[in-house]
């Protein structure tokens, strides 16, 4: 049975504008007003999740979504750097985010690396294979869009970090026995400034 995921990026935040590693970082006034907007947009589903994440929960909420947090999704766990921005790190420990940056299987943060992630992620689209939920919807984090990427793709590791994910756009998997195809970028609704 050919299996339909969807997965929506949340809107946009304050943390997500300053280049911060977010953690749980909410929605802000124009965040609530770009999901609100872009709600018409949402496509139909059997199975609609979220990810934990503040952000993730209140974008489902302002698109007008009925679902269920699900923390198989949950944003990459970056350890000690959650909530610093990515100039305080990169002054602070340049040599970690170089490895960071370079090595899939380091975590100079303490918490999760690169390959734990993209495995995370594949694993549960993975186990959508032979659900009766023929269309999935979920709200997740960039990172997880980008991890979710490289699994369906089966491209290296390093490829997460050449996706861009932007705040409130559709990424469409479609496929059966874990042969995925892609529909990438699709933006929810025309989504007002401010």
């Amino acid at each position: 049975m050919t299996v339909r995921v969807m997965l929506i990026s949340p809107a946009m935040n304050a943390a997500l504008r300053e280049a911060r590693f977010a953690g749980d970082a909410p929605l802000d006034d124009s965040g609530l007003r770009q999901a609100r907007a872009a709600a018409q947009g949402v496509p139909a589903a059997d199975l609609i999740l979220h990810g934990p994440s503040g952000r993730c929960t209140l974008t489902a909420g302002a698109l007008g979504l009925r679902s269920a947090a699900d923390h198989a999704l949950g944003d990459w766990e970056l350890g000690r750097w959650t909530g610093a921005r990515l100039d305080e790190v990169s002054a602070s420990e340049p040599e970690g985010v170089a490895a960071w940056l370079a090595d899939p299987s380091a975590a100079p943060h303490g918490g999760e690396s690169l390959l734990d992630l993209c495995v995370r992620a594949g694993a549960w689209l993975d186990s959508l294979h032979g659900s009766d939920d023929g269309r999935v919807l979920a709200v997740v984090e960039p990172a997880v869009v980008r991890a979710a990427l490289v699994h369906a793709l089966a491209l290296p590791p390093q490829a997460f970090w050449r996706f861009d994910v932007a705040p409130l756009t559709l990424t469409e998997f479609s496929g059966r026995s874990g042969r995925w195809n892609l529909r990438c970028g699709r933006p929810l609704a025309a989504v007002p400034v401010g």
